[in-house]
């Protein structure tokens, strides 16, 4: 909060979900994992076939948050709404672990 009311310009609040890179031996790999991805609730999941044939699956949650906290030094929300967003971003980190 002491930074935060120190801060001239605008600030965003933002978490970002989980992210994994595998890389696929065989196309066939990637779809399985990205299977498995999918029915265990990752729906931001993907396959990417690079130019050189790199097979590349991620694993990617949906629990991301972003919220304007302040705007040209001005805040924007209560200290009660900031810590409510830390409450939400530590209950979306728990869900990532």
């Amino acid at each position: 909060m002491t930074a935060l009311k120190k801060a001239t310009g605008d600030v965003v609040f933002k978490f970002e979900p989980f992210v994994l890179h595998v890389l696929c031996r065989e196309l066939q790999d990637a779809q399985l994992l990205h299977s498995v991805a999918i029915d265990s609730g990752f729906r931001n999941s993907g396959i990417t076939v690079g130019r050189g044939g790199k097979i590349t699956m991620a694993v990617r949650s949906t629990h991301c948050l972003e919220v304007p906290l302040s705007r040209k030094g001005r805040l924007m929300v209560s200290e009660e709404y900031i810590e409510f967003l830390v409450h939400v971003a530590n209950q979306k980190m728990e869900e990532n672990i």
